[in-house]
Order: structure tokens, then sequence, then C-alpha cells
């Protein structure tokens, strides 16, 4: 692969991760769920939150964001991409989170490190699994 085509296909990584984090903090649980490999798997929370498949982890973000009055922030930057071939390629990003559950009235803040990887099917790239370990953690 040139270099153009790497820079390409990193640029489309890119949109495809600020599309999941959109998604995550507007509740678009279609485009949300566009952006997973069916197989796909999760380890959020340092492996608290583990998934396995599309449709659990689906299920877990729906369930635990789906209410009006739970509202998020999540910001991704300095993506560290590496494309290992025509098909698969790894990400590391740095993460800042904000999640406010306001009818229990509880605020948390946070920094941690996105771990993914990607394959591109049909030619689109999708996450084969995502995951974050914490580096800080502080709620009100």
């Amino acid at each position: 692969m040139d270099e153009v085509t790497k820079l390409v296909e990193v640029e489309n990584i890119k949109r495809l991760k600020a599309k999941y984090m959109r998604c995550v903090d507007t509740k678009d649980w279609e485009g949300l769920e566009s952006c997973f490999t069916e197989d796909a798997t999760s380890s959020y929370g340092d492996g608290a939150y583990s998934f396995d498949g599309r449709e659990a982890i689906m299920k877990f973000l729906r369930d635990s964001m789906a209410s009006a009055r739970f509202i998020s922030k999540h910001q991704v930057h300095t993506p560290e991409i590496d494309i290992h071939s025509e098909s698969e390629a790894e990400g590391t990003w740095y993460l800042e989170d904000m999640v406010a559950q306001l009818e229990q009235g509880w605020t948390l803040e946070g920094t941690g490190i996105y771990r993914d990887e990607y394959v591109k099917r049909d030619g689109e790239w999708r996450i084969r699994h995502t995951g974050y370990a914490r580096i800080f953690e502080k709620s009100r």
C-alpha cells in the first residue's frame, strides 16, 4: 500500500471513530451500531464492562445511557493509527470524558486510553474491538 493510500485509510478510520463518539453522545443507536462488525468485542473501564458481539455491546450502551437525564461528552484525540494491511488496522486514542446522571445527581470526569482494532469489510472500515483503560477518574 502506498503512502497516499495509507493516509486516506487513516483519515477514514478517524472519521469512523468520530462517528462512534458522536453517536454515543447523541444516542444515535442505529448510527453507532453501524460502526461495529457483527462479531465486535469491547472492554470498557479496564475490562469491567466487556462484551462479545455487536448486539451485546449495543444492549449495554442503550441500557446504560438511554435516559434523557443521562448526558455525556466523549472526546478522543491524538490518534496513533497503524495500517497493517488493506483490511486490518489498529488505533490508540487519548480519551477525555464527562458523564452525568441527572436523576441520581452524580457526574464523572476522566481520561483514558482507547485501543481499537479495525477491519475493512465491503469497502468500509468497522470496529472489531474497542475498549479503554482509565488513567484518571473523578466522581461527584
